[in-house]
């Protein structure tokens, strides 16, 4: 597949696209007039700011000003990169995508073209490999050890199904003998992690004598890979390497199956280990993810937060289970808005996730979960277990270590709800360590000022009204007069109308998109959200207007040029033909 998307298909898939709907699969709308409204996915917020035009097929928000068409919503929420979120939006309308050839060299085109073509086989080979490893749960000749392990833990068929579970003998090379029998796709195994370089050239299977768990993406494409093992080797679970499409630290293992189980999920709670995730399945709690043998990273904790805005992390209550979760609230600090809560709870010594669901149920683990211990707490009680409370010195330093978790947090009522824990737990004289906390973490807010509203200007007013409302260019019999305009913008203008006229029918969405990634689509966006309180009805007389008074100034401008040339002498003859003209009009 050659080059870049097309333009035209583009066009053709934001025309076809309906932003309320690409919104709505994802965000609860109510109507509100002609529009949409809820509150912003993308910030915390009490009353909804954030608003979808179904018209203009633009969404924004008057609280964060986020904004854009259906393809920058699914970049944004979905966390996708543009050809992605261009690939997932013509998915979910039905559609092809359609490429073009482009203008790069013919070296480069090939390269391109190579990479492009690399992903899809790489996608295309760790599905195949997917559906092996579920195929030798059944027909492998040792699969009873693999069946018997799997009902032993209490795994149903349908669940081991609905999570792709599969398995692989324990011999070197029962993968590589199906997918490389000639050699042929050797790298392309090592590369992916499926396989380790040999001797000899002579690569082998990374996971054998394993229960395979399919890792998957956002899309539902199969990423990696995970191995239990079934004896008493090490290491237990194995995990694909990061490859050039497996980045362990942004994914999480079991959210396109929660999100694929849940239309609209409530909560998430993070778990350690896939077998954790998949027997909470199997009981009921089909919201669980696992960070993939890392620690939770920032990347991740975004991705569950603009899921949902619940996110309980439950580990093991030894020292490691809480430095993972210490490391987990570091990486949250920044990400924290009112209305949305981490929260941590720690199984009793001997038991995970999966053993204590086994043995009390669904009902009891979730009323576990509902006792989780907030951020805030969870802050408290680390870092008051580090002083001694009892003296002076031990309060003092207690200030001081909760200055850098305070500054990393928003300003928020969580973030005033611990100060003014800290100053209640200080007691008497705790009045100076609640100043120097205020000043230090509020300073930004205080030196904070209000954006300056958008100064009404006649291009800026005409771009404005030109980009609601497309059509209106059909009012400017000729664009060529604005040409000789030395004014700020009318360039950009010209370059509207002249989209305009060569694609009637355009709409706003498509208008913008043309200037995606520009420092001229910045400026468009601005003005996309500038609140101008011009009706529809009156747009193409105002507009009109702001054209008349673009040319007059040029005019009045002008004329003063010339008669201030011919005050001192110094006009020229065509100069002078001009002056003439323009007094005569």
């Amino acid at each position: 597949m050659a080059g870049r998307i097309t333009r035209q298909f583009i066009d053709d898939l934001l025309a076809r696209a309906d932003i309320v709907d690409v919104v709505e699969s994802r965000v609860p709308l109510k109507k509100a007039g002609k529009n949409y409204q809820a509150c912003c996915p993308f910030h915390n917020e009490k009353s909804p700011s954030f608003t979808v035009s179904h018209d203009k097929q633009f969404y924004h928000c008057f609280g964060c000003g986020e904004h854009g068409n259906a393809i920058s919503f699914l970049m944004e929420f979905d966390r996708l990169e543009f050809v992605d979120a261009i690939e997932e939006l013509a998915s979910y309308c039905g559609m092809e995508v359609i490429r073009e050839e482009n203008h790069a060299s013919p070296a480069e085109q090939r390269q391109q073209q190579k990479n492009q073509q690399q992903k899809q086989d790489d996608y295309e080979l760790l599905a195949q490999i997917s559906r092996f490893y579920q195929q030798q749960l059944k027909v492998a000749t040792d699969k009873d050890i693999a069946i018997t392990y799997l009902k032993g833990r209490g795994l149903s068929g349908e669940v081991v199904k609905r999570f792709g579970i599969g398995y692989i003998s324990d011999g070197w090379d029962g993968m590589m003998k199906v997918f490389s029998p000639q050699g042929k796709a050797n790298q392309q195994l090592v590369d992916l992690g499926m396989a380790i370089s040999g001797d000899k050239n002579r690569p082998y299977d990374r996971f054998r004598g394993r229960i395979m768990f399919p890792i998957h993406d956002k899309r539902g494409r199969v990423i990696g890979f995970g191995g239990r093992v079934l004896g008493d080797e090490k290491p237990k679970y194995l995990n694909s390497p990061e490859t050039r499409i497996y980045h362990k630290g942004q994914e999480l293992y079991g959210l396109y199956e929660a999100k694929q189980a849940n239309k609209n999920l409530q909560r998430l709670v993070v778990v350690e280990g896939y077998m954790d995730v998949v027997a909470l399945a199997q009981h009921g709690v089909d919201y669980a993810v696992a960070s993939l043998g890392t620690a939770t990273t920032s990347e991740q904790l975004q991705t569950m937060f603009r899921t949902v805005k619940e996110v309980i992390c439950c580990y093991d209550g030894d020292r490691a289970g809480r430095d993972a979760a210490w490391r987990a609230m570091e990486n949250a600090l920044p990400l924290i808005r009112d209305g949305f809560a981490l929260k941590f709870v720690f199984v009793p010594d001997g038991e995970d996730p999966d053993s204590f669901i086994r043995e009390k149920g669904q009902q009891a683990f979730e009323q576990f979960l509902d006792q989780a211990m907030p951020l805030s707490k969870f802050l408290f009680e680390q870092l008051m277990s580090q002083v001694d409370m009892n003296s002076l010195e031990g309060r003092a330093a207690l200030a001081e270590s909760f200055q850098p978790h305070l500054t990393k947090l928003p300003e928020s009522l969580l973030k005033d709800a611990i100060i003014n824990e800290i100053a209640n737990n200080f007691g008497t004289g705790s009045e100076q360590f609640l100043a120097k906390i205020n000043k230090n973490t509020h300073v930004e807010s205080q030196h904070k000022k209000a954006k300056p509203s958008t100064k009404i200007t006649p291009v800026r007013l005409a771009i404005a009204l030109l980009l609601e409302h497309p059509h209106i260019v059909n009012e400017l019999n000729d664009i060529g007069v604005l040409a000789p305009l030395n004014v700020p913008g009318v360039d950009l203008l010209i370059q509207l109308l002249t989209l305009c006229q060569q694609k009637p029918g355009i709409k706003t969405a498509q208008l913008l998109e043309y200037f995606r990634d520009t420092a001229q689509g910045k400026q468009l966006a601005k003005l996309m959200c500038w609140e101008h309180h011009i009706t529809a009805d009156a747009a193409a007389d105002v507009f009109l207007d702001s054209i008349e008074k673009l040319l007059n100034d040029f005019v009045a401008q002008r004329t003063e040029f010339l008669l201030q040339k011919a005050r001192i002498k110094q006009i020229s003859p065509q100069e002078r033909q001009e002056l003439q003209a323009i007094l005569n009009a």
